[in-house]
């Protein structure tokens, strides 16, 4: 009975997309954005809201990438590009924060990243905001400001894989289901994150703040 129940279980996942604007591929040492989408995930116990801290782990090097993230309203498999709007029920500002050492590491042995994406905290998301008020996904404008300087700032409109392109893709490979999160990759500028930094995110749309969150490190 408890064998059957726990393979039941089709909770919500964090989906990730990496190196999905080619200024930030480049700067993390690729040549181009990849062939083909690359993920990652994140488990739900590293997301945090506002109003609780970004916990800097001891000997982590943590560093700040800012994305654009939107949440599937319904299960969806092999879903076709011209359908993905529908699976769609709104965005938020994400911060995938990654232990840079605990990943370069991993990379050196050629082992998974989880461990560096994964840390308690490493996923600081704004509040939810519907489809109906975001007319076009690609005329957005991101951005990171540290303490008050601007860290990171990019527009939408450059991400390679679109996000119907994203959700496509992922849909062959895994079932996606109702509240599943999907972080759409991070423009050029990432860098460390300190104890006692505030981070404030950002999406504008039309000049118009229409998305932001605040996060203090410690």
């Amino acid at each position: 009975m408890l064998r059957g129940s726990l393979f039941s279980l089709k909770g919500p996942k964090v989906l990730c997309i990496a190196k999905n604007y080619f200024e930030h591929a480049i700067e993390m040492g690729a040549k181009d954005v990849p062939p083909n989408p690359v993920m990652f995930q994140k488990p739900l116990s590293s997301i945090i809201s506002e109003g609780q801290n970004i916990i800097i782990p001891k000997g982590v090097e943590v560093h700040h990438e800012i994305e654009l993230a939107f949440f599937l309203s319904k299960q969806g498999k092999n879903i076709k590009p011209e359908n993905a709007y529908e699976y769609i029920s709104g965005y938020c500002l994400a911060l995938d924060l990654t232990g840079r050492n605990i990943q370069a590491e991993a990379k050196k042995n050629s082992w998974p990243w989880d461990v560096s994406k994964g840390y308690d905290t490493f996923l600081p998301l704004s509040s939810f905001i519907p489809t109906s008020q975001v007319p076009n996904p690609y005329e957005l404008e991101l951005e990171l400001k540290i303490n008050g300087i601007t860290k990171q700032k990019g527009q939408t409109r450059s991400m390679h894989y679109k996000i119907h392109d994203i959700l496509s893709y992922i849909s062959q490979v895994m079932t996606l289901n109702e509240g599943d999160l999907i972080l759409t990759g991070t423009p050029s500028g990432v860098g460390p994150v300190r104890k006692g930094d505030v981070l404030e995110s950002f999406l504008t749309s039309s000049g118009n703040v229409i998305l932001q969150s605040r996060f203090i490190a410690e």
